[in-house]
């Protein structure tokens, strides 16, 4: 592949991400990383490619995470990490370290995505 060919791939990528279409995205991004094994392209582009893997995949869990806490206030006032790491397990097999959950739930509470509070191990509706 050349590098406009794989310019114009990074740029569908984005236009993926920015439709929300984040499953997509993933997957022509690990084609594109597979391909950039392979090939010998501007560190700029490999950068780039791994840049935007890093952003959709935390784009994509906080997309699952929203989509279910949104549920789940519904339901409940509060609930602990760890509840909602094992539903989220369940229902969609994407697997989280507690960190990492933490670290997409406060993400989506600064983009005002999602309105609770963190109390230790307990997100607050």
């Amino acid at each position: 592949m050349k590098n406009q060919e794989f310019i114009e791939q990074l740029s569908e990528v984005q236009d993926l991400m920015n439709q929300e279409k984040y499953k997509e995205a993933i997957k022509l991004i690990q084609k594109l990383k597979e391909i950039d094994k392979k090939g010998d392209f501007d560190y700029d582009l490999t950068h780039k490619l791994y840049q935007l893997d890093s952003n959709c995949n935390s784009l994509y869990n906080q997309q699952v995470i929203l989509n279910h806490i949104n549920e789940l206030s519904k339901k409940q006032e509060s609930i602990s990490f760890q509840e909602i790491n094992l539903l989220i397990k369940k229902s969609t097999k994407l697997d989280l370290s507690d960190d990492i959950l933490r670290r997409e739930i406060e993400l989506l509470i600064l983009r005002n995505l999602l309105n609770c509070e963190i109390e230790g191990d307990l997100l607050k509706f």
